[in-house]
């Protein structure tokens, strides 16, 4: 289980949780299972685990626990799926908003830079938009918006009439050849920062990261009992600026709203003024947790 993901900030994420025995948990990306299998192990016989994931690949990874459901659907549903199986109020919620280390391993997946694969990048293989499409079937503003937003690429508007020209000729189906078609685009020592900034962007079009991400928060207040807790890891900066504005304002852009005496109006109490980060040795020996930050907050 630890070959398909390293759980990170494991410790720091079960503290934040601050589980009862008996209480219910959400781990809304069970993914390897590593965070969930510690939720488990601090829950008692009458504790209970909502399990989601919409990847079928994460099913191989469950354990034989009656105190544990599993739903195959992606956390943006997470509040009819709690209310349907009586989950409501629950008593915290965990999201590990990361792409597996198996999914990045798995060449035929699409999400790496490192294989040569088809454009695919689905986390829901059922899902009908690939990556693939998205290179070949988008306008040239829609690839400039996507890469500009969601990549936070500067020559975005340049790297998008590229790919549509390149096009012309033949289509752009697999990892190499987009590789091959933006060569000339990427910066001299920069190629694998690049490249990831081009494929996070293909990949949470492919998969509306942002806006299952915003579905989910806005849920989780909903699904939550008073004095619950919400513990979200993030991995750039776009998740982490949601995750944090819904946290300290309640809602995800403006100024906190307040009612007629000046009292904020936000459902969460943020437990840590900053986000909390991996320690250097984590870091060392999962380099994927460098960039994570962990956000914990306090249902008002």
């Amino acid at each position: 289980m630890t070959d398909y993901h390293h759980p990170v900030m494991l410790k720091e994420c079960i503290e934040g949780l601050n589980i009862k025995p008996d209480g219910i948990y959400v781990d809304v990306t069970f993914g390897g299972g590593g965070h969930s299998l510690e939720i488990l192990k601090h829950l008692g016989p009458k504790g209970r685990l909502l399990a989601f994931d919409q990847d079928a690949d994460a099913q191989r990874n469950l354990p034989k626990d009656d105190r544990l459901t599993f739903i195959d659907q992606n956390f943006r549903y997470l509040k009819n799926n709690c209310r349907l199986r009586g989950a409501i109020p629950a008593d915290g919620i965990l999201a590990d908003l990361g792409v597996s280390s198996h999914q990045f391993d798995q060449p035929e997946r699409g999400f790496s830079i490192r294989f040569n694969a088809d454009l695919d990048m689905r986390m829901d293989q059922g899902a009908s938009l690939t990556a693939k499409q998205v290179v070949n079937s988008y306008s040239e503003e829609q690839l400039y918006r996507i890469f500009g937003v969601y990549g936070e690429i500067k020559n975005a508007k340049t790297l998008a009439r590229t790919i549509v020209t390149q096009r012309l000729n033949k289509s752009i189906d697999t990892v190499d050849e987009l590789k091959k078609a933006i060569s000339k685009l990427i910066p001299k020592g920069k190629e694998n920062k690049y490249l990831a900034q081009v494929f996070q962007a293909l990949r949470i079009e492919v998969n509306q990261e942002l806006e299952a991400l915003k579905t989910f928060l806005e849920q989780t207040v909903e699904v939550l009992k008073t004095k619950g807790r919400l513990v979200v890891l993030s991995y750039h900066s776009l998740e982490d600026r949601l995750v944090k504005n819904f946290i300290t304002k309640g809602k995800f852009q403006g100024e906190v709203e307040k009612d007629f005496f000046g009292n904020q109006i936000k459902p969460f109490e943020s437990i840590s003024r900053k986000a909390i980060v991996a320690s250097d040795e984590e870091i060392r020996l999962n380099n994927r947790a460098r960039s994570a930050k962990l956000r914990v907050a306090v249902k008002s």
